[in-house]
Order: structure tokens, then C-alpha cells, then sequence
């Protein structure tokens, strides 16, 4: 760990100048309380580094949290061992996935499913003060639980060092959270632009307890992280069953971690009850299970955290991008890409060429980094990928 600034501790050993200039900036706020904590996966963000933990006292800042509200992961271990998968088609597999869960931007479900129907229902009780106000922006939320979408969100089958067989997945709050999301950013922009407050970037704008508007977005940002939640067990409850029918017999879970990386929460640091936004990192408390990711045909990780308290008990979430989304398609060939996915099933097309694990950081350095945020408990390596165009 080393200090980049008066309030602004970072743990990222890979690290340009431009997201440290983000970071930096953000740091600056005069609501931070204790400090800013920049995680190892951490790169350049809207308004606020992804990868970063902010603690802010009597405020939150909407493009703190981000536009996929509740975004996470969540991952079961099954009975299922290496012996009873790797003599299978595993294309089989990925394509009874790829039919059970709607995949990229946009695409949801035709009907609320039998499993999908209580979970809609205890949404619907949820912040019932906000419901006329999500019905109108987004009225067909109901079809998007139980969706995927696209970008590095996917759907794993893996196996850990012992060869135990797991279900994975990343996803998030999908259009619903990405709708309201972006209406309060703007509610927040708009009051720094009544008051003419001088900030370091627009969508640093905040929104003050005890305001209205304030209250609106905690009722909004309590709903979507509750949808997140909820669309990555309809999901993984999916996926689970498609795993059993696969194997011939129905999956018996053995442990399952469900974990946002994209969230606010009241939480005590130093002292103080704070609002904290963890943008791109996960609550590393001690004893807490956790998950983080690696990129598409790299390892991913079961871990436990340390409660290390000046990361404000915090830990990486991922690998975190090294290059952009264009850099990447203009860097990178599809060769290169079908070499890094050796050995691993998956949907062989150029649209996933800016997941290349090339244009993120190392995992296991990343992991390095992190060693006195988290302690790993099992290594897992992809046998089956599915994601979205």
C-alpha cells in the first residue's frame, strides 16, 4: 500500500497517470471521511475511478456507485467433480445455457418464469414509494430478471484446485439499475450546476442527506442492488439445473457466495458512520466470502477477507481493464483470442475480441497486490464460457 495523497491510499501496482489523476480528484471532495481507498484492479471510470472505495459523510455521489447499480457475482459449488464433466460434450452444456438465460444488451425474458415469479413479487413490495416512478421508466423490468447481459458479464462452469465442479456468474441490474442510475446522476449534476459548486468533474456531482432527492436515489439505489441480487440467483438457479440435467443428476449445492462489486452502504470507519461506495470492489470484512473474477479464459477467485482497515475492509473485484474496448479490437486478433480460450468451450466469435484477457491486467498480480485485503480459498479455471454479444 502506499499514499497518493493527503486522503487517497492506494494497493495498485499497475496504475496511469490518468486514472491516479481520477482517483486524486475525487479524493479532494470535502465529504471524504477517512480517505479514498484504490483497489489493485483500479482503472479510469465515469466521474470516479472503477475500482475504488469512498467513504463520504452526509452524501452520496450516483457515479460513485455507476450505472450498473448492484452489479456482482455469485457462485456455487456443486458434488460434481472433474471426472463426471471432462468426458462430456461440454458444447452440449453451453448451448442449454445460452437457452435458459438471455444474453447482451437489450435482451430479456418472454414471460416471467415459474422460478422468476416470487422473486418479481418481493420486488414489487420493495421501496413501495418509488414503484409508481419505476413503473413509468421502466416498465417491463419484470422481463429483465434473470437476464445476462454483455460486456465482461458471463456465466462460468469451472473447476477448483480439487477438481470440484462450480457455477459462476457476473451480472448486475441490467437496464432497470442502468435507467435509474442515470436519472439520478442527472438529478445530482443538475443540483451542482443550480448551486454552482466547483468540482473537479461534472459526475462528481452529490446528492445531501436529508434532502428529497437524496432520499428518492437511496430508495432507487435499495431496489436495484435487491434486483441485482435476485437476477443473479434466477440465473444461477438456471444454470444449475441446466448443469444437473447435463450430468443426469440434480445439483446438490455445497456453498453459494452471491457478492455486489457496484453498491453503497452504511457502514463505520474510523469512527464515523459513513455512506460507502464501493465502485468496482467488494466488502472484504473479515471472515466474509467473496468472489473475484478474472478475465474471459483466466482464473477466477473464492476468497475470504482479512478486514484490512485502512482498504475500509475492501478487496479488488476483478482484473480491471488495461485497455480500452477500441484499443483492444485494434490491438488484438481473433488468433490470439482462440489461443487464450484453448481448451475452454465457448461461443467462437469476434464480438467478444475486446474480452481478450490481453486487454486486462494480470489476475494474479492483481491477487498480489491484494494479499492483505483477502486470503484465497480456492483457484477456479473455466472449462465452459457463455457471454453476451
Amino acid at each position: 500500500m502506499e499514499k497518493l495523497g493527503e486522503k487517497l491510499l492506494n494497493w495498485a501496482s499497475i496504475l496511469d497517470e490518468q486514472t491516479r489523476r481520477q482517483a486524486l480528484a475525487t479524493s479532494t471532495l470535502p465529504f471524504i471521511h477517512p480517505h479514498v481507498a484504490l483497489m489493485p484492479d483500479a482503472h479510469l471510470g465515469k466521474g470516479a475511478t472503477v475500482g475504488s472505495v469512498i467513504p463520504t459523510d452526509g452524501a452520496i455521489i450516483p457515479a460513485a456507485v455507476g450505472v450498473d447499480i448492484g452489479c456482482g457475482m455469485i457462485a456455487v459449488r456443486t458434488q460434481f467433480t472433474a471426472t463426471d464433466l471432462l468426458r462430456r460434450d461440454l458444447s452440449v452444456l453451453r448451448v442449454a445455457v445460452e437457452r435458459s438465460v438471455p444474453l447482451s444488451a437489450g435482451a430479456a425474458n418472454r414471460v416471467v418464469s415459474e422460478t422468476a415469479a416470487p422473486r418479481v413479487a418481493e420486488l414489487e413490495r420493495l421501496e413501495p414509494e418509488r414503484a409508481a416512478f419505476r413503473e413509468s421508466l421502466v416498465p417491463r423490468w419484470r422481463l429483465a430478471l434473470g437476464s445476462l447481459g454483455s460486456g465482461n458479464h458471463f456465466i462460468e462452469v469451472s473447476l477448483d484446485e480439487d477438481g470440484a465442479v462450480w457455477a459462476f456468474l457476473h451480472s448486475g441490474s441490467r437496464g432497470p439499475g442502468n435507467k435509474l442510475a442515470v436519472h439520478h446522476i442527472a438529478v445530482a449534476r443538475e443540483r451542482a450546476r443550480r448551486e454552482a459548486l466547483d468540482l473537479p468533474d461534472p459526475d462528481l456531482a452529490s446528492l445531501v442527506e436529508g434532502t428529497e432527492e437524496f432520499d428518492a436515489y437511496l430508495a432507487d439505489l435499495y431496489w436495484a442492488q435487491h434486483f441485482a441480487l435476485l437476477n443473479r440467483e434466477e440465473m444461477m438457479d438456471r444454470v444449475t439445473a441446466r448443469l444437473g440435467e447435463f450430468l443426469g443428476e440434480p445439483v446438490r449445492e455445497q456453498e453459494r457466495i452471491n457478492c455486489h462489486h457496484n453498491y453503497t452502504a452504511r457502514e463505520e470507519h474510523y469512527g464515523r458512520t459513513v455512506w460507502l461506495s464501493r465502485k468496482g470492489a467488494i466488502d472484504a470484512s473479515a471472515g466474509r466470502a467473496g468472489l473475484v473474477p478474472g478475465s474471459m479464459g483466466t482464473a477466477s477467485y473464492v476468497v475470504v477477507g482479512r478486514g484490512n482497515r485502512e482498504s475500509l475492509n475492501s478487496s479488488p473485484h476483478g482484473a480491471g481493464r488495461e485497455f480500452s474496448r477500441t484499443a483492444a479490437r485494434k490491438r488484438f486478433t481473433r488468433e490470439q483470442l482462440r489461443e487464450a480460450m484453448r481448451g475452454i468451450e465457448y461461443r467462437d466469435t469476434d464480438a467478444f475480441l475486446d474480452e481478450i484477457p490481453a486487454a486486462y491486467k494480470d489476475i494474479d498480480r492483481v491477487m498480489a497486490d491484494a494479499a492483505d485485503l483477502v486470503e484465497v480459498r480456492h483457484v477456479l479455471r473455466q472449462v465452459v464460457n457463455v457471454k453476451g454479444d
